[in-house]
């Protein structure tokens, strides 16, 4: 099982390896977004052909954590095509002063690069094990998977298709998931590793590994996600006028704010 995971670990280094020298030549470090997709589907598929089974649940993880890598570097690559550095790095850029290259290895591609296997722990237990026939447990979490990823999937095209149209320019999103949520691609990524999670709960330890959704929650929700994009909008009217009555992350009806104001 060591062999498996150590060949997964090294695989997903190399694609952040590569994606920290193309930002170099490139001065623009939006690539590691890519990489932070792509790692998963490495991982998971190195631990898979390492392991030398191909069992139901083995085959079933490794086919969603692709399903999902896919369409999230896909997504990433389509948004920040032909612009500029992502907001963060140039931030991090202006911040870290001299040596940036350096610090940027350590402080996001490598730090990037292990909680991306803290993340993939449950989807690394399931390739790296022997079988044990699907069940109930696996079923719901397949459905848990397939909540989250439409949330993520349809809030990433609804927004996108949103900028795509000037008439939007200025404004904010506040239709189709994005009505009950602020940030329904997040709700949707935490979703579907919770998903992944339940599945690992038929491999021994496997509860140990819940470690990887509360990882990414923290992280969307208190740390690079939710509290990082929404300080753009400090002072925006619009999108305080939206946080009022929109849910932060679990989609919610929206609250009726006018009723309130009425009363004040």
């Amino acid at each position: 099982m060591y062999l498996p995971l150590l060949l997964a670990a090294a695989s997903s280094l190399l694609v952040f390896l590569v994606a920290f020298f193309w930002a170099i030549e490139k001065k623009n470090n939006n690539s590691v977004d890519i990489a932070w997709a792509i790692s998963f589907i490495a991982t998971t598929s190195a631990g898979l052909l390492a392991n030398h089974t191909y069992h139901p649940r083995q085959t079933l993880v490794a086919l969603l954590i692709a399903l999902w890598g896919i369409r999230l570097a896909i997504h990433i690559y389509s948004r920040n095509k032909g612009k500029p550095e992502d907001f963060r790095y140039q931030k991090f850029r202006n911040n870290w002063g001299g040596n940036f290259a350096l610090k940027a290895f350590f402080k996001i591609y490598l730090l990037q690069w292990l909680l991306q296997l803290v993340i993939a722990l449950p989807a690394l237990l399931i390739v790296t094990s022997t079988n044990t026939p699907l069940n109930t447990l696996d079923l719901l979490g397949l459905s848990i998977w397939l909540t989250g990823f439409y949330f993520e999937a349809v809030g990433d095209w609804q927004l996108t298709k949103f900028k795509k149209d000037p008439r939007n320019k200025g404004k904010i999103m506040t239709k189709g998931l994005w009505r009950y949520s602020r940030h329904p691609n997040y709700f949707g990524e935490a979703t579907l590793w919770w998903g992944i999670w339940l599945m690992a709960l038929n491999i021994p330890l496997g509860f140990l590994t819940i470690v990887s959704p509360i990882t990414i929650d923290y992280m969307l929700l208190k740390v690079s996600g939710i509290p990082m994009l929404e300080a753009k909008y400090k002072g925006n009217k619009k999108f305080q006028e939206y946080k009022k009555r929109t849910s932060a992350f679990f989609p919610l009806p929206p609250k009726d704010i006018s009723s309130s104001k009425a009363q004040d």
